[in-house]
């Protein structure tokens, strides 16, 4: 699926956080025609995360007055590639997918064997990172600020619904 086809799905299903702070919003699907299909739909779903990620790392980088230069990234969704090269598309910058994902889970394990002395220092633990992937923008910057203006409608028809 190339793209959307102009769906739009907001997943408010407990109201929005950051940076819209609306406890009223509930989920929305906008954008639908008769030429939507069910790849649309989950593609839509996909990016919603892409989306989110995008406002709150816009709102940081304002508030820090720090520009992004690379998203690192980790969990289960980083093993999808398509939601990552979106990702990488909508910020403008290199996402970077780490070999292991479930790093809550290492990071645990590097505490404890910090604790116990299994490594001697932060670096040493530092050393073990390697990138699995990286993904480079491929979309031109216009083309991203008006998908994101395409979201931002869809997320002003979600806010205040109850």
């Amino acid at each position: 699926m190339p793209d959307n086809g102009g769906a739009y799905l907001v997943p408010a299903f407990a109201g929005l956080g950051a940076p819209h702070w609306d406890a009223y919003a509930r989920g929305a699907m906008l954008g639908l025609t008769r030429g939507t299909t069910a790849a649309h739909l989950a593609r839509a779903a996909l990016e919603s995360i892409a989306y989110q990620s995008a406002e709150v790392l816009a709102a940081m980088e304002t508030d820090a007055g720090v520009k992004l230069a690379e998203l690192r990234v980790d969990g289960g969704a980083a093993a999808n590639n398509l939601l990552l090269q979106f990702q990488a598309d909508l910020l403008g910058v290199p996402v970077v997918r780490p070999k292991i994902l479930e790093t809550t889970a290492l990071g645990a394990a590097y505490l404890a064997g910090r604790a116990v002395g299994y490594w001697r220092d932060d670096a040493e633990v530092a050393a073990n990172w390697q990138v699995d992937r990286r993904f480079e923008p491929a979309m031109s910057r216009d083309r991203a600020a008006s998908l994101m203006a395409g979201w931002g409608k869809a997320v002003e028809r979600a806010k205040r619904w109850a």
